[in-house]
């Protein structure tokens, strides 16, 4: 938190902040950075509305996939059941992350459905 809100007064827990890449679908708005001085990568999924941010998740040292779940096709499926979605139907990878394998180590993979 100290470091996010520039409060932190040490620079052991500085690190920096530059995007990478950009990428937009639809309102969600994906940034990738890394720091390699502390092997830290970072995705921002940003959610978009009006010109507001109005939703930021972040991901750290993890390798992040996003799919696009699409329920126009199924009506008898209710929006609230993904796992029926999700086992009737292939989801394709819109983007993936490409830092991961830059700071030298093994992360874990998360996938997210848009």
């Amino acid at each position: 938190m100290r470091i996010l809100t520039g409060t932190a007064n040490s620079d052991h827990y500085f690190f920096k902040f530059i995007p990478q890449s950009i990428d937009a679908f639809g309102s969600t708005v994906l940034v990738e950075g890394c720091d390699p001085d502390h092997s830290i990568t970072w995705v921002h999924a940003w959610t978009v509305n009006d010109g507001i941010i109005t939703q930021v998740r972040e991901y750290f040292n993890t390798s992040l996939t996003v799919t696009r779940l699409d329920n126009s096709n199924n009506n008898n499926c209710p929006s609230s059941d993904l796992s029926s979605i999700a086992a009737t139907r292939h989801c394709p990878s819109l983007w993936e992350s490409s830092l991961p394998n830059r700071v030298g180590k093994s992360v874990p993979g998360l996938v997210l459905a848009l």
